[in-house]
């Protein structure tokens, strides 16, 4: 008898060691691979791969700091790709419609392209109709950032530096910038933005991947949340009136997860100026600066779910209304018709011209800076 239970005992002992190296064997060991992805301008640019103990996958080049893939699994444990993109830089250079990218000087649109800070008028690169979008023609979506391999507690990341100089796109002051992208090991994509100036300026930073959780097809069964109780209304440039509207009762309204094809063809003034979902929504904040649930979405097909959590004030949805099918992706991939939403985390759009809105001036002596984190699971 006691033979028999030392032989159970062991047997235990062997099943519960193998279960753990097993685990360990799935779970895996984080890790960041450079390779060469191309030249721009004559310029070396690489691709970054960054993997979680969980197996989640980024890849991220430094050129404009662009999230190239996300290979995240489904409910039953196959692996996508939840991002659109390229599959080499040339093909960023020639048509990019901001897939992926870290944006700036100033994310969104900006009036006229033009803005004033102590009585002085600021002329910028005009890029859309008559309006500036995105930081200009040449955008920090662009440029080729400095990049170093970070391993922190949480897990493993990317460093990118750039100087904007002063005078770049019509924007004032030496913009020094530092943004972080840490691949957490809870399955998170953290971006961590930096900045500080020698000159007063306006700064909003924030980044565009397109998201596609079912790794193809439309986006308009995915269920989409906005903490959000109001919206900034816009005119047909798309900028905003300046007024604070209700989504009660409109197709704005996304309190409650809600197909984003349920109401995005409606007849209403809105939908057709931005040619479907091309807002700004306005958080629920208890404060200034707090990080909070901003936006939730979810694939029902691939039961993909991603929370989106952020320091900002507002969250800009886009529903991919310009993209027609005219891009092939990556894998030789067409992209139709609203086969991706951006959920850009940010101030709100035109604000130095709207000082009713929450002001995106940095001075010098400060520091710019704030959180987004993309959370990702399946149900």
């Amino acid at each position: 008898m006691f033979r028999k239970k030392i032989n159970f005992i062991i047997v235990v002992a062997t099943v519960i060691t193998c279960l753990s190296l097993f685990s360990k064997a799935i779970a895996g060991e984080e890790s960041v691979r450079k390779e060469p992805f191309g030249t721009v301008g004559g310029k070396p640019v690489n691709l970054y791969t960054l993997t979680n103990k969980n197996g989640l996958v980024a890849k991220i080049t430094n050129y404009g700091g662009i999230v190239t893939s996300l290979m995240f699994p489904d409910r039953n444990g196959n692996l996508g790709d939840i991002v659109l993109g390229y599959d080499n830089v040339d093909s960023y250079v020639k048509n990019n419609p901001y897939f992926g990218a870290l944006i700036g000087r100033y994310g969104n649109r900006i009036g006229k392209a033009k803005f004033t800070l102590d009585g002085k008028e600021y002329s910028l690169a005009v890029n859309n109709g008559e309006n500036t979008l995105h930081g200009g023609l040449k955008g920090y979506d662009k440029v080729i950032w400095n990049a170093k391999e970070l391993k922190t507690k949480e897990g493993v990341g990317l460093e990118f530096t750039y100087l904007s100089p002063d005078g770049e796109e019509g924007y004032p002051g030496n913009l020094s910038i530092k943004v972080d992208y840490i691949l957490t090991n809870r399955n998170e994509l953290k971006i961590d933005y930096f900045a500080t100036t020698d000159k007063k300026t306006v700064v909003n930073l924030t980044h565009h991947s397109y998201f596609n959780l079912a790794g193809g097809g439309t986006i308009l069964d995915h269920r989409l949340m906005l903490k959000a109780n109001k919206f900034t209304p816009v005119d047909k440039g798309l900028i905003p009136t300046g007024e604070l509207r209700s989504v009660k009762g409109t197709p704005f309204d996304f309190t409650k997860p809600t197909a984003i094809g349920a109401r995005i063809d409606q007849d209403d003034e809105q939908l057709r100026f931005g040619g479907g979902y091309d807002h700004n929504w306005v958080l629920n904040k208890s404060r200034s600066g707090v990080m909070s649930l901003a936006a939730s979405l979810y694939d029902p097909k691939s039961g993909r779910f991603m929370e989106i959590l952020t320091t900002e004030p507002a969250i800009q949805f886009y529903s991919g209304n310009f993209l027609d099918g005219t891009i092939t992706g990556k894998r030789g991939q067409v992209y139709p018709y609203r086969s991706g939403l951006c959920l850009e985390t940010q101030h709100y759009p035109d604000s130095p011209n709207k000082p009713q809105f929450p002001s995106t001036v940095l001075n010098p002596g400060k520091e710019y800076r704030h959180t987004t984190i993309h959370k990702f699971s399946v149900k």
